[in-house]
């Protein structure tokens, strides 16, 4: 099945959490098989129908314990006349829908806006033939129909809402003209003319205004709720595809880069090669350290034009080899102290079985990102542990220096996010990301108490072993 894996750096508690704790967590959070970045909307969309479509069934559980009450009331204290088996059948066919859609909510994928219509419209046909066998549009709980009205405008498109009002408005008027009367002058409710029918029909008006009070109160805010949460998600996902159209831009650049940059460099190390090789110029000692630092610059060049294909969101690398992961991390340490030449570089790799994986280039360079960033931040000292957790790999950074700023936790995950103020800076954690997110992993980043960072990546070592061949 196709995975799609959104970025999400936000912690529960918001903001105020990130602060107080120092700490923030990338982590892929898988979307059920959407193909699309309209495949993600559809499926929240989904969830939220599915989400609403349960507290409509919530609404009928109350609906079944508020008639049964009222049928009870009626009958027992109030000695009111009413039809209890028709009625009856009434509660057994709301009990039976609600068995309905919860069944069909584990069987169907989906739930569109004619599910939700069809829900409500039912609902309607259950008030109506109950208001039908109690005294029809006489009985204060008529009312009850605005509520179905209230739910679906907040539920549906408008052409179903208005639709619903309209059917709702003829039920009324149906109730109006077609109804079971109730002889209620054999029950003394007609003593002294009206007065007693009158004081009993106010308090039941009065009893149905709390009722529907205080069920759209209940519902309207709990599905505000569902709402507000599924624009959380759209905005979740509007910001991702404008980090991953960043992305693109940045891979259109690389190809410029490729490009316009390949063919010079190409010449420049040919140029050097043959300088090198003239008894005038490679013989000369007194040129020899400026050949050997045009050799470290022209690598370096390299270096960033690799650094950009990496941002372009190139998952794999095509120099890859087989090796085993001690061996890759252990020249990938080297690799960096022979570079950049750290003052002081505690590394200390915990893994004792040989795992044979692909060298890729792509997880060489975001381990050397993770160093650099840290070294940038402690010059000083820079630790590196790495070790094998289960089926992770897991490579944490530490560093001496001050630590991450609230705000960087907080958007973490968010190109040029950095307090360096150099242009282009922020990069470094935004392609480490990036890679783990293709690879499935994980990035932990919290300030330690001690002072100093510590950064910590939980990589799949099946996303780097070396495929079966049989």
């Amino acid at each position: 099945m196709t995975r799609l894996f959104r970025l999400s750096g936000r912690l529960d508690g918001g903001p105020g959490e990130v602060e107080a704790l120092g700490m923030a967590i990338i982590r892929p959070e898988p979307i059920d098989d959407p193909r699309s970045g309209s495949g993600v909307a559809e499926s929240i969309q989904d969830i939220t129908k599915r989400k609403n479509l349960l507290l409509l069934a919530s609404l009928r559980w109350i609906a079944v314990a508020g008639q049964i009450a009222a049928i009870f009331v009626a009958k027992a204290w109030l000695s009111i006349p009413l039809p209890l088996v028709e009625m009856g059948y009434v509660v057994l066919f709301l009990i039976g829908l609600n068995l309905i859609s919860m069944a069909l909510l584990r069987m169907r994928r989906t739930v569109d806006d004619h599910f939700l219509f069809a829900a409500l419209l039912l609902d309607v046909a259950a008030l109506t033939a109950q208001l039908y066998l109690s005294g029809g549009a006489v009985n204060p709980f008529v009312s009850l129909f605005l509520l179905q009205v209230i739910l679906g405008a907040i539920l549906l498109p408008t052409s179903y809402v208005w639709a619903l009002t309209g059917i709702a408005g003829l039920c009324f008027l149906w109730l109006i003209r077609f109804h079971r009367a109730m002889d209620l002058t054999e029950f003394g409710l007609f003593s002294h003319g009206q007065s007693n029918f009158l004081s009993l029909h106010l308090y039941g008006m009065f009893l149905c205004f709390l009722l529907a009070a205080g069920l759209t109160v209940l519902f309207v805010t709990r599905i505000t709720a569902n709402l507000r949460d599924r624009d959380r998600l759209l905005s979740d996902l509007q910001q991702r595809s404008v980090e991953e159209g960043h992305i693109v831009r940045m891979g259109l650049l690389a190809s410029g880069a490729a490009h316009e940059l390949g063919t010079p460099l190409a010449t420049v190390s040919v140029i050097l090669n043959d300088w090198e090789h003239m008894a005038s110029i490679g013989g000369d000692e007194s040129l020899a350290p400026d050949l050997k630092e045009m050799r470290v610059a022209l690598a370096r060049c390299k270096e960033i034009v690799s650094g950009i294909l990496l941002a372009a969101g190139e998952a794999r690398g095509e120099d890859s080899v087989r090796t085993t992961l001690p061996v890759f991390l252990t020249d990938v340490i080297d690799q960096w102290r022979a570079s950049r030449a750290p003052r002081e570089l505690a590394a200390s790799i915990e893994i004792r079985r040989e795992v044979s994986i692909v060298a890729d280039t792509v997880v060489r360079q975001t381990l050397l990102n993770m160093l650099d960033n840290a070294l940038e931040a402690s010059p000083a000292w820079v630790g590196i542990t790495a070790r094998l957790a289960g089926a992770d790999l897991v490579v944490s950074v530490v560093d001496r220096g001050k630590g991450f700023a609230p705000e960087i936790l907080a958007n973490l995950g968010k190109p040029y996010q950095s307090t360096k103020g150099r242009p282009g800076s922020g990069l470094g954690l935004f392609l480490v990301i990036n890679v783990l997110r293709k690879l499935g992993g994980t990035l932990t980043v919290r300030n330690l108490p001690e002072g100093g960072a510590l950064v910590e990546m939980t990589l799949p070592v099946a996303a780097l072993e070396v495929p079966d061949e049989h």
